[in-house]
């Protein structure tokens, strides 16, 4: 159980830097300080595809990226070189919703002129469709944002199994009504969410939009070979003068998929030919002392860290259902090895908190400490023999199947050899990863993932989604530990029933300490990002979660 504080809240110190699931801080460089040009072909090179071109079923970093280019919400996160990158602001809506008095209803107004890629009309009716598909029981396995905040009957399955949304009215084709199982003065942010973007009504049923799209945003899927090729064209029935966020500079994308990381970062140094128009993720970290020539120097563009890699502990699993087992790993890792595996100082930082120190609401705080945070295996052997376990156990952990996550799984694997633990490890796919470990019956004992907050206005969407018990479900899980605490749970309750953000921001400060004091994981490390784009990209403003792609350009659009 959670302790229950009883001090009064403090003031909240402000964060160096604001920042959501989708917001970074870059160094000011030559791609993001040049002024774009419309036409030409942007391309994307990377290792692995999209998990879901549908957004009712995906819902990470570089996949919500892609959705920004194709589809549109009644609000969405600001551009990423906008003042405040991290506000939430009006997209299909005229402005921000209107809450009542209570905080239990939310009414928006759309703008006039909305069509899908085919010129057919956006009215409310293809909101509340598209955003009743979160409750399919298939398909709505991305954010669960709009199941936990819209109310409906706890038998309520999806336009196609229930009909009708329950919770949500339509009185005209430009006015729709959310209900609310409970007062959420973010709930602006919960529709900027990747899957509450509209859809014809009766479109998009069991596998539909796993190879193909209806567009509502400035461009529409032309080509798709999973694992290979996404070409996007424009959408000629999106009118900028209805969007205020993209500028959707290129005419077309192309999102070259299944290369190597190395391969990336060869062809983006070497530059020739269409790979001057090109961007990536994170280079590798073998790469980055190449990266001081000077040629590349003056391309290089660095985003801090804030998301949490960690390690998610199954707490419904043997030994991990006890505590001290917990608490023995966070002891034992390796964080100065994990860091190393990750690159160094330049990309990796450790990390002993849930919170990362650039999001508002966080505490600095270190309950497993060890010198150098080279681990403490006398003090975890000291938790193990208290519960019987001194000579050690086996345990699975689930990783992706990228050298990265693999070099930090084998980082884990030594650190707790010491203390007598073996480690099995189970290689996943990188583009059905996250679908495998968010479905409880496939997860193994372990995972090592990452979490960033969903958006800035409060730490809200930071650690609660990873431990809130009833939150658990079959499909899209995100609390991997399984953990169901009636402490945890009522903590949760109690700072989002806080008015005062900035209060409930210390709180969740707090909060995080007295999750980590039952370790259903351990945080691992705080990624930074070194990335390369090409040399004719213009306005490229890079992030560790999601870089902004709708405001990206060429500075020749012909070259290439």
């Amino acid at each position: 159980m959670l302790k229950k504080l009883t001090r009064a809240p403090a003031v909240l110190v402000a964060a160096a830097l604001l920042l959501t699931g989708c917001n970074g801080q870059n160094d000011a460089g030559g791609a993001a300080g040049d002024d774009p040009v419309s036409g030409g072909t942007m391309r994307m090179l990377q290792n692995a595809d999209f998990s879901y071109l549908d957004p009712a079923r995906g819902w990470d970093g570089g996949v919500n990226a892609f959705y920004r280019l194709v589809y549109r919400g009644l609000t969405m996160q600001a551009a990423g070189d906008a003042e405040d990158p991290n506000a939430i602001v009006p997209d299909l809506a005229e402005s921000l919703g209107t809450a009542s008095e209570d905080g239990l209803t939310w009414t928006y107004t759309l703008k006039d002129g909305l069509k899908f890629d085919n010129g057919d009309p956006i009215t409310s009716a293809e909101l509340e469709f598209g955003i009743s598909r979160a409750w399919d029981p298939e398909i709505g396995i991305g954010s669960p944002w709009l199941r936990n905040t819209i109310e409906a009957p706890a038998d309520y399955a999806g336009p196609y199994q229930s009909g009708d949304h329950p919770g949500i009215e339509t009185p005209d084709e430009k006015t729709i009504v959310f209900h609310l199982i409970a007062p959420f003065p973010e709930f602006d942010s919960v529709l900027a969410q990747p899957n509450a973007v509209p859809f014809p009504v009766g479109s998009g049923a069991g596998d539909e939009f796993i190879n193909d799209i209806i567009a509502s945003g400035p461009y529409t899927l032309e080509t798709y070979t999973p694992g290979s090729l996404i070409k996007l064209v424009r959408n000629e029935h999106w009118d900028p003068d209805t969007d205020d966020v993209r500028k959707a500079y290129p005419d077309a994308w192309e999102f070259e998929i299944g290369l190597d990381g190395a391969t990336i970062d060869e062809r983006l140094m070497a530059g020739q030919g269409a790979d001057a128009n090109a961007i990536s993720g994170r280079v590798q970290p073998a790469t980055l002392a190449r990266l001081q020539a000077p040629d590349l120097a003056e391309r290089v563009e660095t985003a801090d860290a804030y998301c949490t890699t960690y390690m998610g502990m199954n707490t419904t699993k043997a030994p991990f259902d006890k505590v001290e087992v917990r608490q023995a790993m966070n002891y034992a890792i390796d964080r100065a090895s994990l860091q190393t595996a990750s690159g160094g100082s330049q990309l990796a930082d450790p990390a002993t908190t849930i919170t990362p120190p650039s999001v508002n609401g966080h505490k600095d705080f270190d309950l497993y400490p060890s010198e150098g945070n080279a681990g403490d295996p006398e003090k975890a052997l000291e938790l193990l023999a208290s519960v019987g376990l001194q000579d050690g156990f086996s345990f699975t952990l689930d990783i992706r199947s990228q050298p990265t996550m693999q070099a930090q799984a084998e980082s884990i694997q030594q650190a707790l050899a010491k203390i007598n633990v073996e480690v099995e490890l189970n290689v996943i796919d990188t583009s059905t990863y996250y679908e495998t470990i968010g479905t409880p019956s496939q997860q193994s004992d372990a995972a090592i993932t990452g979490w960033c907050p969903d958006w800035a206005s409060s730490a809200s969407t930071m650690v609660p989604p990873l431990v809130d018990g009833r939150l658990i479900t079959d499909k899209g899980n995100n609390n991997l530990a399984q953990i169901d605490d009636p402490g945890i749970n009522a903590r949760i309750d109690e700072i989002k029933a806080m008015t005062d953000l900035d209060a409930a921001n210390v709180e969740w400060g707090e909060f995080d300490e007295e999750v980590m004091a039952l370790a259903p994981m351990a945080p691992l490390l705080w990624e930074k990002g070194v990335f390369l784009p090409g040399e004719n990209v213009a306005n490229y403003i890079p992030n560790t979660s999601m870089t902004d792609l709708t405001i990206i350009g060429l500075k020749d659009p012909s070259a290439g």
